[in-house]
């Protein structure tokens, strides 16, 4: 059996002491200079902790999740540096897994997630502006406004002219509309931009808090070709900026807007401009379907996952199904069968688990249905058979 990594003493992820000890450590700890920022919290916003069922989820995956020495030495250099980590490797290695195993070892609150597409364009992650429903709204508030001394101040069907200045306004620009009306009441009438606006995944991490926030950017390697670079600036700023809110900044400063978690969560935002205190911790998983820049490779930590051996699966079932393999020579025959199927194509280790659950439910258990059983539970995720 693989003996269990020697904890070091400058770990912090699964490191010695209380998870709240190693996270007060991690906060507390001085990063490189260029990664030292300077966001100040919103006294008023408070992120989820770890309580709820979103905190569940993560603690439920995280905590079965077996790293070796290896993982731990780079996610713990990760965490040092302040640095996005960059996981590589077959689907079904625990990539992402990794990502909800760090927040829960440390008590980091509901990991973030930001799934990437072909179509995920940065601002995707950054925030949500909802523009045609301020359109809209902006001009049923033009509908409702009272009849003034010569008639209504808006007719049912808007002219040309009016239709602009409704659009200027929803965008939030400043224009001269035809008829001149007071700004005071103009003001007055506009819907807020506020709730048109939601942070998302990415810039929800981004905001300045007291503990950094875990964010899992899954499957980067599907983005389009210029997201991995767009990035870039947003990891080495530790912030960014939302426009609509900028332009607002003279006439409103501060803006209170929702959160990934919660869209009725009301951040205040200053300035339009999103600056975090600490670093969030960014996994970004990749199958390894393109390569990415050297620009932003650079800015990355690196880790490579291998498919798990006899040992480290053994590890695994017996921490998340409670199975000792060694003491069951059924089990120690279901690993291997795994193994030796996982060389005629890709296997995910949950097709392992699955496979030791539906026995311990006693399903399948006739000898006679041994090959269709095998066949059922772990089909083949890439090669010809697939």
């Amino acid at each position: 059996m693989e003996a269990e990594a020697v904890v070091k003493d400058w770990w912090l992820y699964r490191g010695t002491g209380e998870g709240a000890d190693r996270r007060a450590r991690l906060e507390t700890g001085s990063p490189p200079p260029w990664r030292d920022f300077t966001g100040s919290p919103d006294p008023g916003y408070a992120p989820p902790g770890c309580e709820g069922p979103a905190w569940e989820r993560t603690r439920r995956r995280g905590e079965g999740y077996v790293p070796d020495e290896q993982e731990m030495d780079v996610v713990n250099t990760a965490l040092h540096l302040r640095r996005p980590l960059l996981i590589t490797g077959k689907p079904g290695v625990g990539k992402s897994t990794l990502a909800y195993s760090i927040a829960s070892d440390l008590g980091l609150g509901p990991v973030l997630h930001w799934p990437i597409t072909s179509r995920t364009v940065l601002r995707d992650g950054l925030y949500l502006y909802d523009a045609i429903g301020r359109l809209q709204e902006a001009g049923l508030e033009q509908l409702r406004r009272p009849a003034g001394p010569t008639g209504p101040a808006a007719p049912a069907t808007m002219t040309a002219g009016t239709a602009e200045t409704v659009a200027e306004t929803a965008a939030g620009t400043t224009a001269r509309p035809a008829a001149e009306p007071d700004p005071d009441t103009e003001a007055a009438h506009a819907p807020s931009i506020s709730r048109y606006l939601r942070l998302g995944p990415l810039g929800t991490a981004l905001l300045p808090q007291d503990r950094p926030r875990v964010l899992l950017v899954d499957e980067i390697d599907k983005s389009d070709i210029d997201l991995p670079g767009d990035l870039l600036t947003v990891f080495e700023d530790g912030g960014f900026v939302v426009p609509e809110l900028a332009r607002l900044a003279k006439e409103d400063p501060t803006v209170a807007i929702g959160t990934d978690d919660d869209p009725d969560a009301s951040v205040h935002i200053s300035q339009g401009r999103v600056q975090c205190r600490y670093f969030p911790i960014v996994v970004l998983t990749s199958n390894g379907e393109r390569d990415f820049p050297p620009a932003f490779l650079r800015r990355c930590v690196r880790l490579h996952l291998e498919p798990p051996g006899p040992e480290k699966l053994a590890r695994i079932v017996r921490r998340r199904l409670g199975v000792d393999v060694e003491a069951g020579g059924e089990y120690q025959e279901l690993v291997q069968d795994f193994i030796d199927r996982s060389g005629d194509g890709d296997l995910a280790t949950d097709q392992l688990l699955n496979a030791i659950q539906l026995r311990l439910a006693g399903a399948w258990s006739a000898p006679a249905d041994r090959d269709r059983f095998l066949k059922t539970v772990m089909q083949h995720l890439t090669g010809p058979t697939a």
